[in-house]
């Protein structure tokens, strides 16, 4: 299941994170992020302990939002040592993220 990501809890489960980190900007009523959660939720099973995976809601934290440029979503975007490294916008398949996962 993919980690709940906030304003409140970002800095300390995203920046400071010892593993790379998956961060779906996402929102409920969007329909291609509803389409892309059950994506998520499996990549973070599979990736446990490897890659930290997690979701964030834009209504809830507009802030972090904000802070990354998210102007559309669902909004991607990899981070490695605290520093964004990859971003994607809009649905992508589940073989396409492995591949940019595998790549961190």
């Amino acid at each position: 299941m993919a980690a709940k990501f906030t304003d409140d809890n970002f800095d300390a489960e995203v920046l400071k994170s010892k593993t790379p980190v998956l961060v779906d900007f996402y929102a409920d009523w969007c329909g291609p992020c509803q389409m892309l959660t059950p994506v998520i939720d499996e990549l973070a099973d599979e990736y446990e302990g490897k890659v930290k995976i997690g979701k964030l809601d834009v209504d809830e934290s507009p802030e972090t939002a904000g802070k990354y440029g998210v102007m559309s979503i669902p909004a991607l975007i990899f981070f490695k040592n605290g520093e964004e490294v990859s971003r994607g916008m809009g649905f992508k398949p589940k073989d396409v993220l492995k591949e940019e996962l595998d790549r961190l």
